[in-house]
């Protein structure tokens, strides 16, 4: 939403809803985020018994295939967004998910485990999640940034639920190397959406590397650590229940694993439908920490009754369905979360340290998971324990503050002088509802966090303010 607050020109001009080029630019990216994940979540459903057959695997060797791709994620997330900040984005992005092709393709002409892992590895190369985070900004305005941020969550929650619908049948037509030539072609096609349909920015918007301090305060600000630490944890979970969830349909609902899409197809679409209204009641009531917390129970819920005392095909169904809208749910709330928690101007530097945890998760949960199953912990008892870190986070948000209804804003002046420009900014600072206000000195603008539910703009009428910008 665009303020002309110059007292020289009557009203205010307000752009509502997303323009033409930014519905494609998002939606462009959000295929981009689909084809990487499956990278992620094709390989769950079926390794854990697929991989069996290769060569010199173990239970610990499978759980490292799965780990190693979110491993090395995290470790290139920052470092490949702050080189997008000094080169053109497009490219990176192209580059990353070529890459991530190649993973796939060493993996699917691998016929032993240390090839998949090494496969694997290689895919997580291709870690571009926040320089397409960043590029969602540079074609975005900042009044819809949320709306961008929350398409890109629900897109990584529907390419859960593909994935995971597709894999079994992929596997039992061609194994393990049909899942990743199916990925392969995902990378080459994700490639060409953005090379085709994303556009080029026309503004490269910045986002510096915070300094060793600031880097501190973003890591440790107590709510922002708090989804951090409960994505790690989600993910985490994840990638451990995968690691027996295929086990349990098979051993406990008598179902073999070509036929495992038949039960995953209904519970994950209703599981995503049903997780729209709740998206939709969380940001509009400003009822986001109650609803993360509510989805973290229903997660807990839904894995005891899938790994619970009652065996059969029923309970794992109704397990899954109750997993799947929670998971969906939160992959939309996250994200967010976190652009609406950001200090002022570092929205950019905390999505990076976001998503660094977020790909950390699937490392620590495949590995963990084939360090338990290789020490012969049952399928049962993996989810049980899986379930202790989400009562963790439950705990976490239990504690936390209802999430204020923050929204974010630049502020453009006519005035060149930084004193001057300071003095306008302490009076800013003392209009109702205004929380927190940053100046950049070399765009002549200032980022200014308000309460959406006590800041009015036209407070600031009066003030040498020229426009501000709403998100």
């Amino acid at each position: 939403m665009r303020y002309n607050l110059n007292p020289k020109v009557s009203g205010c001009n307000v752009m509502n809803g997303l323009t033409a080029r930014e519905v494609r630019s998002v939606f462009a990216l959000a295929g981009v985020f689909a084809s990487r994940m499956m990278g992620l979540f094709l390989i769950m459903p079926v390794i854990a018994l697929y991989g069996r057959q290769l060569q010199g695997s173990t239970p610990e060797l499978v759980g490292m295939a799965i780990g190693i791709y979110g491993l090395m994620q995290s470790i290139l997330q920052i470092p490949l967004g702050i080189l997008s900040d000094r080169v053109p984005r497009k490219p990176l992005i192209i580059s990353g998910m070529l890459i991530f092709a190649a993973g796939a393709a060493v993996s699917a002409l691998s016929h032993s485990i240390h090839g998949v892992i090494l496969g694997r590895a290689l895919q997580g190369a291709g870690a571009i999640s926040a320089v397409a985070m960043a590029l969602v900004a540079d074609l975005t305005r900042d009044e819809h940034r949320t709306k961008a941020m929350a398409v890109i969550g629900m897109t990584i929650g529907l390419s859960f639920s593909v994935a995971f619908i597709v894999s079994p049948i992929l596997a039992g037509w061609g194994g393990l190397a049909a899942v990743f030539w199916t990925t392969a072609l995902l990378a080459v096609l994700g490639a060409l959406i953005c090379a085709v349909f994303v556009p080029s920015p026309q503004v490269h918007t910045i986002y510096k590397a915070p300094n060793r301090s600031s880097f501190g305060s973003l890591l440790f600000q107590p709510h922002l650590l708090r989804i951090n630490i409960g994505v790690l944890f989600m993910h985490a979970v994840m990638a451990s229940v995968w690691m027996v969830m295929p086990l349990l349909l098979v051993q406990q609902g008598h179902l073999p694993l070509a036929h495992h899409a038949w039960v995953y197809l209904p519970v994950m679409l209703l599981g995503f439908v049903g997780s729209v209204p709740f998206i939709i009641i969380a940001e509009k009531k400003f009822y986001l920490r109650s609803m993360m917390a509510v989805a973290v129970l229903v997660m807990m819920t839904g894995l005891g009754i899938a790994g619970g005392i009652h065996q059969g095909l029923w309970p794992l169904v109704v397990g899954l369905f109750l997993y799947f809208l929670a998971f969906n749910l939160l992959e939309a709330l996250l994200p967010s979360v976190v652009s609406k928690l950001a200090p002022a101007g570092a929205r950019g530097s905390a999505m990076g340290i976001f998503s660094t945890f977020q790909f950390l998760g699937p490392a620590v949960g495949g590995m963990l998971g084939g360090f338990l199953l290789v020490h012969h912990i049952s399928t049962a008892e993996v989810i049980a324990l899986a379930i202790l870190p989400l009562l963790v986070w439950f705990v976490i948000l239990a504690t936390m503050r209802e999430i204020r209804p923050l929204r974010s804003y630049i502020l453009h002046f006519s005035a060149q002088n930084p004193e001057e420009i300071s003095k306008i900014l302490l009076e800013v600072g003392q209009v109702s509802g205004v929380v927190e206000t940053l100046y950049d000195a070399e765009q002549n603008r200032a980022y200014m966090k308000a309460d959406a539910q006590s800041f009015k703009p036209e407070s600031l009428q009066g003030l040498p303010v020229t426009a501000f910008v709403g998100s």
